[in-house]
């Protein structure tokens, strides 16, 4: 068992917030019980997700999504009173970290793409204003490009999407996790065979052909289940504390 203060402020060091300037507001969340024994964690606080982690006994809960984004109503009514009701009346906190947990070096997604990826991390960019958001490496060995997005299909257990060109060997490699899809051009001037994000809009296939690059819708999702789950395995063996992750599948 360890106290949830203690929990959040190694969590927010670790994790480096004062360095990110984001679209909600990072740390604690939602306030719980004094002292914590169970932690469960996941990509998103959905009411589903909640649920499961009520029945899963949980003292605290960790996810990439949480809540409050900017420009959203601040009203605690609808969709968003029913989340929070569930977690004031089990006293469980949330705990929420967007952007820091897209580019920790360690625990974050896209460092947990590159392993499981197989990717050598050769630099980090800054994208959209965010610095280390932006990830570029290498294969191991080249690819064709049908086989590069075969195996990241079967990596993630899930069908991805690929679009632009496909007649050249895949050596090197950007990605960004999630909503990432912006930063194709970013991508294309790093020079690089193929960029990976979680989503695609239309103007995405258009810009993957134009810029000679192939592009790999992988799931918002499918990206961003990885960082969170490495996390609560870190802060398990770093305190005394029970950690699970509970995967709320989602197709998008």
């Amino acid at each position: 068992m360890e106290q949830l203060s203690i929990l959040v402020d190694y969590s927010n060091r670790t994790l480096e917030l004062t360095l990110f300037q984001d679209y909600c507001p990072n740390g604690l969340q939602v306030a719980g019980r004094e002292n914590v024994n169970t932690l469960i964690t996941g990509v998103t606080a959905s009411e589903k997700f909640l649920d499961a982690a009520i029945e899963a006994g949980a003292d605290a809960v960790l996810v990439h999504h949480g809540y409050f984004w900017k420009g959203e109503s601040g009203a605690l009514i609808g969709m968003k009173y029913e989340r929070i009701k569930r977690l004031i009346k089990h006293d469980i906190a949330l705990l929420a970290y967007h952007l820091p947990l897209d580019c920790h070096q360690e625990f974050g997604n896209n460092a947990q793409l590159a392993k499981r990826f197989d990717l050598k991390v050769t630099a980090q960019h800054t994208a959209g204003g965010v610095p280390g958001l932006l990830w570029q490496g290498e294969l191991v060995s080249p690819q064709a490009a049908d086989d590069f997005a075969h195996s990241l299909s079967d990596n993630l257990q899930r069908p991805c999407l690929a679009v632009g060109r496909k007649d050249h060997l895949i050596r090197t490699v950007a990605w960004c996790s999630g909503g990432g899809q912006r930063f194709l051009n970013d991508a294309a001037a790093l020079g690089v065979d193929a960029y990976i994000s979680g989503e695609i809009s239309e103007q995405t296939t258009h810009e993957a052909h134009e810029q000679g690059l192939l592009y790999i819708a992988a799931g918002h999702h499918a990206t961003e289940r990885y960082g969170v789950q490495a996390f609560g395995e870190h802060l398990a063996s770093k305190f005394d504390i029970k950690h699970h992750h509970i995967d709320i599948d989602n197709p998008a």
